[in-house]
């Protein structure tokens, strides 16, 4: 026989009392009788159905029926994690699952990471200038003090230290423009440019490109090649393993949420630090600045990066170093082949020396991947000028 399951005492003695309703001495009042026998309801459905478990879809979940804003990482489960990456998933748990304060006057924080003077920065205020409010200056100037001559960028000198090509000191410098730029609470996308950047679009177009998205635009794919993989060292262990080892551009686009994450970063940028540089064992170079973010945000928040960099920059040639642009190279059919290429590719260095294309696709739609471009020499300025006084496709 199939046992019946018993009720608990207190459900039976709610039964009782709401049967009792037929005895006319008791001759309680009706609304009395009715609300014992909703209590009566609702308690039954909760001890034949027991509350979902966290990982459920519920209408009472705060996430809704999708999945939470934060879950651990495939790898978090096959070992045990040390307690330094505990503690910082706690803390990128919490900033991932705040939900930013809105702001009034959202502004896109531009961050200059320049040796010195700012070749570009007559066309940088033509790309302003009407858009006050809507966007901060941030110049990081390693070697001198720049000269400026447009007024949005006169006072926006950070503190800045020297930079070295290739080393963590890029890396350090990319984070202390993101600090001063976090003291200001309406800035709300951060871009990283250099010296050599440019727009492609149009002020507007880059404005509501960058805060009507809910990503970072941080490149990250995998290269099984020397200059990929072959820059891992073991001793990154057991924090970042290989196979979460990954490669993108250096200039990245991201959301309020994901620069705090980068602030509050100690484990995995002291990883880098001392274990991806160059000269390391092995006579093998790692540069952190193409490494650590995208290989951080895939481990942490992969679905939080759109895996590709909003600046473009033409590897075809195959060097050390892109493609430059001259004053001869700039037509007016070149910049809008730039501005609406919708692909963006990913070369890797191994053997095969396979192309990767990753569609641009913002909300289930393909769009132009690119809003800036390098690396222009400073002649090419005046045809830019030219070109952007004139032409739709900026």
């Amino acid at each position: 026989m199939k046992k019946e399951r018993a009720w608990p005492q207190f459900i039976r003695n709610l039964l009782i009392m709401v049967g009792s309703r037929s005895r006319p001495q008791l001759r309680r009042p009706t609304w009395i009788i009715v609300l014992l026998s909703i209590v009566c309801v609702f308690l039954i459905a909760a001890y034949v159905y027991p509350p979902p478990s966290p990982s459920s879809c519920s209408v009472f979940s705060s996430h809704g029926c999708g999945s939470s804003a934060f879950e651990l990482p495939p790898a978090a489960h096959t070992r045990e994690l040390t307690d330094a990456e505990v503690q910082s998933r706690v803390v990128i748990n919490e900033i991932l699952n705040y939900y930013p304060v809105q702001t009034k006057k959202p502004k896109v924080a531009f961050l200059f990471l320049t040796p010195g003077s700012l070749p570009f920065e007559k066309l940088w205020h033509m790309f302003f200038q009407g858009h006050e409010g809507k966007f901060s200056v941030y110049v990081h100037s390693s070697k001198e003090k720049p000269i400026h001559v447009s007024p949005f960028f006169v006072g926006r000198d950070i503190h800045s230290e020297p930079v070295g090509w290739g080393k963590i000191s890029m890396v350090e410098a990319e984070r202390r423009l993101l600090a001063h730029a976090l003291l200001d609470p309406d800035n709300q996308h951060f871009v990283l440019l250099s010296e050599s950047c440019i727009p492609v679009r149009r002020f507007e177009f880059v404005y509501n490109y960058l805060l009507l998205t809910n990503v970072s635009f941080i490149d990250s794919y995998v290269d099984p090649g020397p200059h990929g993989n072959g820059r891992y060292i073991e001793h990154m262990l057991p924090e970042v393993e290989k196979k979460d080892f990954r490669k993108g551009s250096q200039w990245f686009s991201m959301k309020r949420q994901h620069a705090i994450i980068v602030m509050a970063d100690s484990l995995y940028f002291t990883k880098f630090k001392h274990h991806c540089r160059p000269n390391m064992e092995g006579n093998r170079n790692c540069y952190a600045d193409e490494h650590y973010l995208p290989t951080f945000f895939t481990m942490l928040d992969p679905g939080g990066i759109a895996n590709w960099s909003i600046t473009y920059v033409d590897w075809s040639e195959g060097k050390w170093h892109p493609r430059s642009f001259r004053a001869r190279d700039i037509t007016y059919q070149v910049m809008k082949n730039i501005a609406y290429i919708d692909e963006s590719p990913h070369f890797t260095s191994d053997a095969k020396r396979t192309v990767v294309i990753t569609p641009c696709v913002l909300n289930g739609s393909k769009r132009s991947c690119y809003l800036f471009a390098r690396k222009f020499f400073p002649e090419a300025q005046d045809k830019l000028i030219q070109l952007y006084s004139n032409s739709t496709i900026f």
